[in-house]
């Protein structure tokens, strides 16, 4: 329980110094792209807010279910399952996304682009026994 503590500490610290710095952060995540993904506890329905590093390109918004390589998928990833539309802040910018699971050859192909730019998430693969989930936050219009 200490560990899921610090843990729930080390976000809630996260998301502050995200948004007095219009989206950027220091210490362990400095230099990585963050995305604050508000998103309602599928079971508790309790609102959250998880940082998640993300992968963008041609104004497309991607995350990836690592959970540090654990064998099972984070409960985020659980959340948007069940409830896929959701607010993203990015930067200063705050905006509903559907997230969308990728599959196939499209979620290699994301992975791949997140490994070439953060190599440390081929090392979260090795580690997991399942594929790690890449899920799409497609912008609402």
């Amino acid at each position: 329980m200490a560990e899921s503590m610090d843990f729930n500490e080390m976000n809630k610290n996260v998301v502050a110094e995200f948004r007095d710095n219009g989206g950027k952060v220091g210490g362990v995540f400095a230099g990585t792209p963050l995305v604050l993904v508000h998103h309602v506890g599928a079971r508790s329905g309790v609102k959250r807010i998880t940082p998640l590093a993300y992968f963008a390109e041609d104004g497309r918004i991607f995350v990836f279910a690592t959970k540090g390589g654990a064998d099972d998928n984070p409960a985020w990833y659980h959340n948007l399952l069940a409830n896929p539309r959701v607010t993203v802040e990015l930067g200063t910018e705050t905006f509903e996304v559907v997230a969308v699971p990728l599959s196939g050859a499209e979620r290699d192909e994301y992975f791949a682009k997140q490994v070439a730019v953060a190599p440390h998430f081929a090392e979260y693969q090795r580690m997991a026994t399942r594929v790690i989930p890449v899920v799409e936050l497609r912008r609402v219009a």
